[in-house]
């Protein structure tokens, strides 16, 4: 039945992060340090407060663009957090998780021809989002000696004039890296020279160890050409309650919410309604859970660097991003082998794009024993590989 799919379907790989968990699946003793899922419960404010709507009867659908309460919520918090303006009536859709807003995106705003520029290394979505929107991609490196930002060099080797949207994702998945103002800016010269519009993932924006977190939208002209993107998946422990949201211009809010409107129709009501919540009563609860990740985040740089393997240090994000490339394996090897032997599964830095190769991504969202359990089989297996 193969030939029944669209080319571009059939043609599109696996996911490189699920690869490696259809094999943890059927092994024992394994400690997994793969996934980018909180370990965390979600705050139990938050928890009663789905509970209570579901004990309330509130089973229905809401408007398309989500809860009004919620999007004003939402307003309000942006604009205090990170000085950011939007009409909650007209430039907040709520969506199924904010994967589901970066697949709207790129719906909305990409034809056949147009090309998305996507930092290189970086999440396994983009990519093929923009695939399945018609356009193709073109991957921007950057580098560990630059702490993996994106610079506007890279950027003017890789535009064309087939370029219509560039993809932002700070703080990043699988580095850790950072993008500051003094960052960002020369970005958005870039952006309005070409007249490009951005998506900006921030669904890591309060997972920052470092400094104040920068929002693209926040900077000169750039609102009204950032489709900003986030979350309650990573920030309050709520991955399972598929709760996101995109805001920008009303033009591009509205053509996202007529495909939202076809396919998913609206978002959980009772996660709509624990997210209200989330805003309201867990920010103590979101900073008892960041103060912990920055604590594991210095476990496992000191654990690799340790081993005798560099390590860029992450700002941000849950993910260490250490260079293999001194044990002479490959980063798709140095997992297989790391797995079978050691038991311990981690990401080939490949799964994120070509840079990546010479990499592993490990996500510390796991407890420090496990995490301690977890460097411990590493560098056992590091220092084998060091021996040869």
């Amino acid at each position: 039945m193969k030939r029944y799919l669209a080319n571009h379907v059939a043609n599109m790989p696996p996911s490189g992060i699920r690869k490696f968990f259809d094999l943890v699946a059927t092994m024992k003793d394994v400690i997994s340090l793969g996934v980018g899922e909180p370990d965390f419960v979600t705050p139990w404010t938050v928890r009663e407060s789905g509970i209570f709507s579901l004990e309330q009867g509130q089973t229905m659908y809401t408007s398309n663009a989500g809860l009004f309460e919620l999007r004003e919520e939402l307003a309000h918090h942006l604009n205090v957090t990170m000085g950011l303006s939007y009409d909650p009536l007209k430039e907040i859709l709520i969506t199924t998780g904010a994967s589901e807003a970066v697949d709207l995106v790129m719906r909305a705003v990409l034809e056949p021809g147009n090309i998305v520029l996507v930092p290189d290394p970086s999440y396994v979505s983009y990519g093929p989002c923009a695939t399945l929107a018609g356009a193709s991609v073109r991957y921007v490196p950057t580098h560990a000696e630059e702490n993996f930002r994106l610079r506007v060099k890279d950027l003017t080797q890789a535009y064309s004039p087939e370029v219509k949207l560039l993809v932002l994702s700070y703080p990043n998945n699988p580095t850790g890296a950072i993008m500051q103002c003094e960052d960002l800016l020369p970005i958005a010269e870039f952006v309005k020279e070409h007249d490009l519009l951005v998506l900006a993932d921030d669904i890591y924006s309060d997972l920052t160890y470092e400094g104040t977190h920068t929002s693209f939208a926040s900077l000169p002209d750039m609102h009204d050409r950032t489709l900003f993107v986030s979350g309650f998946s990573k920030s309050y422990a709520m991955t399972g309650w598929r709760i996101g949201y995109v805001a920008g211009h009303p033009d591009l809010i509205s053509g996202m919410t007529k495909i939202h409107q076809y396919t998913m129709l609206c978002a959980p009501i009772t996660g709509q309604i624990a997210a209200l919540e989330a805003l309201r009563s867990a920010s103590e609860a979101k900073d008892e859970m960041v103060a912990a990740y920055d604590r594991r985040r210095r476990l496992m740089v000191h654990g690799f660097r340790s081993m005798g393997l560099d390590c860029f240090e992450p700002l941000g994000a849950f993910y260490v991003f250490p260079d293999i490339s001194k044990t002479k394996l490959s980063s798709e090897a140095f997992a297989e082998e790391l797995l079978k032997e050691e038991k311990v599964a981690v990401v080939p830095g490949t799964a994120f794009g070509p840079s990546g190769e010479g990499f592993i991504r490990c996500s510390y969202a796991y407890s420090l024993e496990q995490l301690e359990e977890a460097l411990q089989r590493i560098g056992r297996f590091v220092e084998r590989r060091f021996s040869l």
